[in-house]
């Protein structure tokens, strides 16, 4: 899946359109997008060590700090590479670098529930009630009271690695799942198709009658909201796990 990128077009696309087409296309359009080669989690890694080695901390450091986070890299990986890099890249740049993490990832503790992984949604408590269809731990976090709204809406968060099993939303009419990626990175299947990666803006249209599952990426924490869509005959399924045979790399 392409990493989309516009920046280069929104700011300089009048002065210098061959760099911005460059910047937008080449290096996010086809660069980025190499995950065959290197995960979006490894190249953000690479792009905050090679920049803040160069005393580069202005705002597009910030961006590639928050991209690092909803790729996957957690506030204490951060941290310890921050912490390794001083001695390499300068004490001053490395304190420069740290001011930046507290602002992307914030000054709270960790709470125990998600290694310093904080969905913009919010963790909430371990998805016992579902445990048994899923491989790994998962959260849930409600949204909303389905009886009270009318719309039931919940942010779940996988830890890596962690999928759901093979599962069928059935309906006699209407029905089917919604899925908002918002945090970190993760996939999506349908029974006979390719995986699909799945990142923050990702919308996934799941219809009724459709196997599929979802789940984190093996290196990635992996938020999404799930809404169940109105239907009649409402009902869920679940089937067998994904193994790791099965399991994209």
């Amino acid at each position: 899946m392409a990493v989309k990128q516009t920046a280069g077009r929104d700011q300089l696309g009048v002065v210098a359109p061959k760099f911005a087409q460059l910047n937008d296309d080449v290096l996010f359009g086809e660069v980025w997008s190499r995950e065959d080669k290197l995960s979006l989690k490894m190249r953000s890694i690479v792009t905050v060590v090679t920049l803040v080695a160069k005393g580069m901390v202005d705002s597009s450091f910030e961006f590639h700090m928050a991209s690092a986070k909803a790729n996957g890299v957690t506030r204490d990986e951060m941290a310890e590479i921050l912490t390794h890099e001083a001695f390499y890249a300068g004490w001053p740049n490395a304190w420069a670098a740290f001011r930046v993490l507290l602002k992307v990832y914030g000054e709270d503790a960790d709470d125990g529930s998600g290694k310093t992984f904080a969905p913009m949604f919010g963790m909430g408590n371990p998805n016992d009630a579902y445990a048994q269809y899923f491989i790994g731990n998962s959260y849930l976090n409600p949204l909303t009271d389905a009886a009270e709204a009318g719309v039931g809406l919940a942010n779940v968060t996988f830890e890596p690695g962690c999928r759901n099993n093979w599962h069928i939303h059935h309906a006699s009419k209407g029905g089917g799942q919604i899925l908002i990626c918002t945090d970190g990175r993760g996939w999506y299947q349908e029974w006979g198709k390719e995986p699909q990666v799945l990142t923050p803006g990702t919308v996934v249209v799941i219809p009724a009658g459709v196997k599929h599952w979802h789940g984190a990426a093996r290196d990635s924490w992996f938020s999404h909201i799930a809404f169940e869509a109105p239907g009649e005959g409402c009902s869920n399924e679940w089937l067998e796990p994904v193994d790791d045979a099965s399991y994209p790399a």
